[in-house]
Parts: structure tokens; C-alpha cells; sequence
């Protein structure tokens, strides 16, 4: 083992419980993604915890979300690449969520809303930066950037996470690790969709014909929809929510519908919109209007050369603690498919070790903070040796 990663990993083996305390206050915030104080909240204990330890941060404020947070150490220049631990802050559950079951441990075992989606991984990529800066272990440009829209596609974020992603050497998305210990190399892209029908409302037993039927039209379009999917080619076509009429006597004037779509490459995703695209255009039923709207996105995460030079840099860290570490694909979509389609070579999954996410069941494995901040580091100082 370098001399530099020994280093890193005497000092972080000393954080465990400095990382719990700081998991604890951090999932005790409720952070849904529309609750801009929260994510903000979230991002001023950050911000707090890297003024303690002399790092430098600044914040990109967004009217219509979180504010990003970015800490960063290391020389920065117009012509510095700096390496990226990139993560996001809001959660999927609702404000409140924390008062009925806030942080709490069993048997080493972590639970709270946002645990390890991606809270856990947010602590990490903060320890491993004070790591670097304090043992000043040859530091390279390295920033973490901690966004706060990602569970509902990144509306907000998604052109920032892109700029910055271009800039950068490289990325490592601390998502949580999978329950294997492995990370992630591949994952889907996905879309999600509001149509919209517009039809004519009329007396259903008075006036029957002059009735133009929104509802009628949407049955189509879904059945026509729902055929778009291939399992085995990895892309579907859901219609997950449907609202639509004004009462059981009346020929419905307005349907609506909301479609989620999942893809493995981004050719696939351009022809499924296409698809999507022409059977929005086509009328089952004569004289109604619909009209598509894309609400959020997710780019997929396509293996290529700079994923596997990644994965290679990861195990090789791995192998300095005795672990092996292989590359999974992910049916999820996640932040690291912006910086991927950016042209930056991103690894995902390379947080803590949790699983069940979006759910109450969520949790986090305490012993596994440490060695997965350790491992971490080791690949960031390997990946800034490489060209």
C-alpha cells in the first residue's frame, strides 16, 4: 500500500464516531425535495462541519430548490480538473417524516429517512475530504458537491451538475454501496411524463353524441403505450397514475396521465420518445387534443472505457483493505448519468453499504463507514496520479 493511502486511512479510522454524530444530525432534518428550507438546512450542517475543519465552501443558490453546496480543497484554476465526490440531500419522504421515526441504531444497524439514500454517503464524501485536508497527503483539486433535487430528476440541478461535471477528472457518486459491497458501472436512464387530454363534456344520457370522450382517447393512448415495452431489450413504458372525467353521467372533457419510462442507452431513449411522440399525435377518438410534457429525466449510465478505468482504480483500492469490489448494473437512475454523458468518467454506488431506500425499512450498516471512506480515498488519491 502507498505510503499517502496509509496515511488516509490512519486518519479516518479514527472518525467513526464523529461520522455517526454527524449522520444523526443530518437525517434528523427533514429534506424532502420541495422543502427548500430542509435541504438548505441540511446543507448549513455541511457547511458547518466543513468550516470546523478550515475547508472552504460556497453555495450556488437556486430559487426553486435547495441551494448546492460545494467544499473544495486542492489548487483551483480556470485549468484545474478537479476530482468530484458528488451526492444529493433531499429525500423522498415527507416533511414530518423525521418525527415519527427520527434517527436511531439497533444492533449497529442505522435507520432514519434518507439513511442511506444518500445521507450516509453525503458523511462519507465529507470525512474523506477533511481526510485529504488534513493530512495533506500530496492534495489534489478535489471538490464535493452536494446537490438537492435528485428523487425528483434534478430539475434544478441537472444544468450544474452537467457544467461541473465537464470540468471535472472524474466523479464518484456516493450512492449506496450495493448490499454485495459491490458499486455501480450501468445504469438505466429514465423519463417521466404528464399527458394531458382536452375533450368536450356533454349530458351522457341527454346528449350522448356531442360528447367528445378525454377518458376514451387516454384508454387508447395506454393501451398503445403499454406495447411500447421490451423487458428483454431493457425499456418500459408505465402508466402510473390516471385522472381523468367530471362525473359518472357525463362524457368526459379532460383525462390526465403519468408516465414513467426506463431505458438502458440513450439510443433507445430517443427512439421510445420518438415512439411516445407519435402516439401522442394519433386520435382514437376524433376531436380531442393532447398535448406531452417532460417533467424530469434521468441520462442512463452507459459502460465504457472511462467506467471500467474507474472500477479498476476502485478495486485496487479495495484490495488495500482486503476487499474485492466488482461492478454491478442498476435499474435506478441516479446524478452519475449527467456527469457520464458529460464525458466525465463517473463510478456510482461507492457510498456506505444500506439498502431498502424510499421505504421505512431503510438502513444503513454503521461498520461499514469507515472502510468505505477509507476505500474511497484510496481510489480518489489513485485516480489523481492517472492521467
Amino acid at each position: 500500500m502507498h505510503e499517502e493511502i496509509s496515511r488516509l486511512h490512519q486518519w479516518l479510522s479514527g472518525q467513526e464516531d464523529a461520522m455517526v454524530d454527524l449522520l444523526r444530525d443530518v437525517v434528523n432534518i427533514d429534506s424532502n425535495s420541495h422543502d427548500k428550507q430542509g435541504v438548505d438546512a441540511v446543507g448549513t450542517r455541511f457547511r458547518d462541519f466543513f468550516q470546523e475543519h478550515g475547508i472552504a465552501t460556497r453555495t450556488l443558490p437556486l430559487p426553486a430548490a435547495g441551494d448546492v453546496l460545494i467544499a473544495e480543497i486542492g489548487p483551483v484554476s480556470a485549468t484545474d480538473r478537479p476530482i468530484m465526490m458528488l451526492g444529493h440531500r433531499d429525500t423522498v419522504f415527507p416533511t414530518g417524516e423525521v418525527a415519527q421515526r427520527p434517527f436511531s441504531i439497533v444492533d449497529g444497524v442505522a435507520y432514519g429517512p434518507g439513511v442511506c439514500d444518500m445521507k450516509g454517503g453525503l458523511v462519507q464524501n465529507a470525512f474523506v475530504l477533511a481526510a485529504f485536508h488534513h493530512t495533506q497527503v500530496n492534495p489534489p483539486s478535489l471538490m464535493v458537491m452536494m446537490t438537492s433535487d435528485e428523487e425528483i430528476g434534478s430539475p434544478s440541478c441537472r444544468e450544474i451538475i452537467i457544467e461541473y461535471g465537464r470540468k471535472a477528472r472524474a466523479v464518484f457518486n456516493s450512492e449506496p454501496a450495493r448490499p454485495t459491497g459491490n458499486v455501480v458501472t450501468g445504469r438505466r436512464g429514465g423519463m417521466m411524463l404528464e399527458l394531458v387530454i382536452e375533450g368536450r363534456s356533454a349530458h351522457s344520457g341527454g346528449n350522448f353524441t356531442e360528447g367528445i370522450s378525454a377518458i376514451g382517447e387516454l384508454a387508447g393512448k395506454i393501451t398503445a403505450l403499454h406495447a411500447l415495452s421490451d423487458v428483454e431489450a431493457g425499456y418500459t413504458v408505465n402508466v402510473g397514475v390516471v385522472e381523468g372525467g367530471q362525473s359518472h353521467n357525463t362524457v368526459a372533457p379532460s383525462a390526465r396521465a403519468l408516465i414513467d419510462c426506463r431505458f438502458v442507452t440513450v439510443a433507445q431513449r430517443d427512439a421510445l420518445k420518438a415512439d411516445i411522440d407519435e402516439i401522442v399525435r394519433r386520435s382514437f377518438v376524433p376531436g380531442t387534443r393532447s398535448r406531452l410534457e417532460i417533467l424530469a429525466r434521468f441520462d442512463p449510465m452507459e459502460p465504457n472505457e472511462g467506467t471500467r478505468e474507474m472500477l479498476e482504480i476502485y478495486r485496487q483500492s479495495a484490495a488495500d483493505l482486503g476487499m474485492s469490489v466488482e461492478g454491478e448494473f442498476s435499474g435506478g437512475c441516479a446524478d452519475s448519468g449527467f456527469t457520464h454523458n458529460a464525458g466525465c468518467p463517473s463510478l456510482c454506488g461507492t457510498g456506505p453499504m444500506g439498502w431498502k431506500a424510499h421505504t421505512a425499512e431503510e438502513y444503513l450498516r454503521l461498520d461499514s463507514l469507515v472502510p468505505r471512506a477509507q476505500l474511497l480515498a484510496g481510489a480518489v488519491w489513485r485516480r489523481a496520479q492517472s492521467n
